[in-house]
């Protein structure tokens, strides 16, 4: 995306445009961009034509918010900027353990999945998941994680139902080898499921809300 663009929305952005429509006139957003009003009406215009914000004209007052798009072009421009300054070969989670939605031992079992952990990990896993839900100063990292290349875990197709695809990044805990699990479809936002050789919760002496640390190869 044009450079011109993502510093308008950046702007935007720290007014809190990202969580609500903002008041803002084409003056106050050439004060903010350092350019003319006439050149901030403009820009208003090609940001809108780009589907990168949406606007509200009503009691006088311009109102703009952010589109998902537009949120979107930032968080990409957000996980570069950490490669360039933050991170190295790892990437350090922080959160608690949690209690799961009991799915993750019938899928991690199935033989289609199983085959390619072995080949691509390493390790055959334990059937079942950790549930890790990740601090909220972290959760920026997952869209870091998200966008580094990782192991591709293939779906299939078993006795007429579909399993879906994942992306395996390897981890540790405490030094031992893991693996963080992300699917295509996932019902979580900020929770992680990882899997492992062994039983993580007998095997570090961990239960529901104890804390931890996981490293995340990138």
């Amino acid at each position: 995306m044009d450079s011109k663009y993502t510093f308008a929305l950046r702007k935007i952005a720290l007014l809190r445009g990202i969580e609500d429509y903002v008041v803002l006139s084409s003056r106050e957003l050439g004060d903010a961009l350092e350019m003319s009003q006439q050149s901030a009406s403009k820009r208003i215009l090609e940001l809108l034509d780009e589907k990168l914000i949406i606007r509200d004209l009503g009691a006088r007052k311009q109102r703009i918010k952010l589109t998902q798009k537009g949120v979107d072009e930032l968080k990409q421009e957000y996980s570069e900027y950490r490669r360039i300054f933050e991170v190295s070969d790892q990437i350090t989670l922080h959160g608690v353990v949690s209690e799961g939605m009991g799915e993750g031992g019938y899928y991690i079992c199935q033989v289609g999945y199983m085959t390619q952990f072995e080949e691509k990990l390493g390790f055959r896993p334990f059937e079942g998941t950790l549930n890790i839900i990740v601090d909220r100063e972290d959760a920026g990292k997952l869209d870091l994680i998200r966008s580094a290349p990782g192991e591709t875990i293939y779906g299939f197709t078993q006795e007429g139902r579909t399993f879906g695809r994942a992306i395996a990044h390897k981890a540790k805990i405490r030094n031992i080898d893991c693996a963080i699990v992300m699917p295509d479809r996932s019902h979580y936002e900020n929770v992680i499921e990882i899997v492992c050789q062994y039983h993580l919760r007998r095997t570090l002496s961990i239960g529901n809300g104890d804390r931890v640390e996981i490293k995340v190869k990138v």
